[in-house]
């Protein structure tokens, strides 16, 4: 087995721009053989739990990160020997220091993308690189009169003769050659305001590393103070405690962190209103129940959120303007002509909000068996990224705990989301007399800026007119 026979699987980028997953279970351990298209491992980002698929048949050589672990988008955590090999090789501590090769040339390094396979998630694969280190040019004086400056500084003297730097010691660019940096080290040293020719290189190659600059910004500190007397350390505050018995702390992350951070900022971004109607829906009760005899609805899920998703696309048909968006780059409202409608849903891993797509263009019973799908893959926490994007308005249910109605949080980017009580039996005059009804209490919050109290208004009232009279899904379609 040669390295030129090992793959790395790099943490691909599973939900659209996302930097970061958490690795919640290996389903191989090295030694074992994988094909292309197997599921090797499932994680969680900050929208969904994915399961990866591995690109490459082989042995798995090497798992770089136990399970729990959060990595970033592109760092490898995967190694699969594709050479034929059978069992993972010794760690390379236990090897010989001379069957170390010497760092290899450019052109030495293996080449992953002549033929084969092309990458079928993001972040990972084959792709060409044309990337070659160009020779080092110049004298080699500016590392020394760099490494010398530093220690002029550092010990409040002036320099000896310089001597000769040692032979493995890097090389920093010289002349006017660039210096060798990758983009995010550029911009951390340009924020830290170090200039990148004056820092000496420690990366494979002559390459500057977030180390190097940092390096750079330490040493530059005394030369601009006078020495001084060290104070006396400061007492170092105690970590906060608390009563490991009767207290419990969880990490913050994945799919709870981001629903925190996006209602944070929804709540502080868009201007809530929330308006309120209780409703007398025994005639929905009954319909929801002859439904459910009709042979159009056998094998599909038929209960009261259905005639209120529809009722709520219908108002929204009558009130087009209240299905929008706030464009704050260019300040513009934009209209949507299709309904994305996001169902709330409570699970293991926290809330999400995936959406039916297009679901003003779904008659009842594909309506219904949308939603049935939908419920039934937040359930597994099978939901994929794509699912839980694009919503334009939204239905909570906080009936389904025996909740009278709340005010909800808007979904970021969406204008309104309908909260639905609990439907229970109260006393309503019915017909001038009061009797026991099926009575709910619903809660229409909507962005203010796109959505003024009329229009808000008449949207919430056509729900409850609709669901008090469900024949009107009939007359007002």
């Amino acid at each position: 087995m040669t390295e030129a026979s090992v793959r790395e699987f790099k943490m691909p980028d599973v939900g659209e721009g996302l930097t970061e997953a958490e690795i919640l279970k290996w389903y191989v351990q090295p030694g074992d053989t994988v094909t292309d298209g197997q599921v090797v491992c499932e994680v969680e980002t900050a929208k969904a739990a994915v399961e990866l698929p591995i690109p490459y048949d082989g042995v798995v050589r090497d798992l770089h990160f136990p399970e729990g672990t959060t990595v970033d988008v592109g760092t490898a955590i995967i190694s699969v020997d594709v050479g034929g090999g059978s069992a993972a090789p010794a760690p390379a501590a236990e090897q010989p220091a001379a069957a170390q090769p010497a760092a290899a040339a450019p052109a030495e390094e293996p080449k992953a993308a002549g033929s084969g396979r092309q990458p079928v998630l993001v972040g990972y694969g084959v792709a060409t690189s044309s990337t070659r280190r160009r020779p080092r040019k110049g004298p080699e004086v500016p590392v020394q009169q760099a490494s010398t400056a530093i220690q002029t500084e550092l010990n409040g003297h002036a320099p000896t003769a310089p001597a000769a730097p040692p032979a493995a010691a890097p090389a920093a660019p010289a002349g006017t050659e660039r210096p060798l940096a990758k983009p995010p080290v550029r911009k951390l040293a340009k924020d830290l305001g170090v200039d990148l020719t004056t820092v000496v290189p420690t990366g494979p190659d002559g390459i500057i590393t977030r180390e190097d600059v940092h390096a750079a910004v330490a040493a530059a500190v005394p030369a601009a103070t006078e020495p001084q007397v060290a104070p006396a350390p400061a007492a170092v505050q105690a970590p906060a405690s608390y009563d490991t018995t009767r207290e419990t702390r969880i990490p913050v992350k994945g799919v709870r962190k981001a629903t925190a951070a996006a209602m944070v900022g929804s709540a502080f971004t868009a201007p809530h209103v929330t308006e309120f109607v209780t409703v007398d829906v025994t005639r929905t009760m009954k319909l929801v129940e002859e439904l459910k005899a009709d042979k159009e609805f056998t094998g599909l899920r038929v209960n009261p959120l259905l005639l209120i998703a529809k009722a709520l696309l219908v108002a929204i048909r009558r009130n087009p303007d209240v299905n929008a968006s706030w464009d704050e780059a260019a300040q513009e409202i934009v209209v949507k002509h299709y309904v994305n409608l996001g169902i709330a849903a409570a699970t293991p891993r926290g809330l999400i909000v995936p959406n039916i797509k297009d679901a003003h263009a779904k008659t009842l019973p594909q309506l219904a068996e949308s939603l049935g799908e939908l419920v039934a893959t937040a359930r597994d926490g099978k939901t994929s990224p794509a699912a839980m994007q694009g919503g334009t308005v939204t239905i909570t249910n906080v009936g389904v705990f025996g909740v009278d109605t709340g005010t909800p949080i808007l979904n970021p980017g969406e204008s309104a989301i309908l909260a639905v009580g609990a439907i229970k039996p109260q006393p309503w005059v019915h017909k001038g007399k009061v009797k026991p009804r099926q009575v709910t209490t619903l809660a229409l919050s909507f962005d203010h800026r796109l959505v003024d109290g009329e229009l808000g208004s008449k949207v919430l009232a056509d729900v409850a007119a609709i669901l008090e009279q469900p024949k009107r899904l009939i007359t007002w379609a």
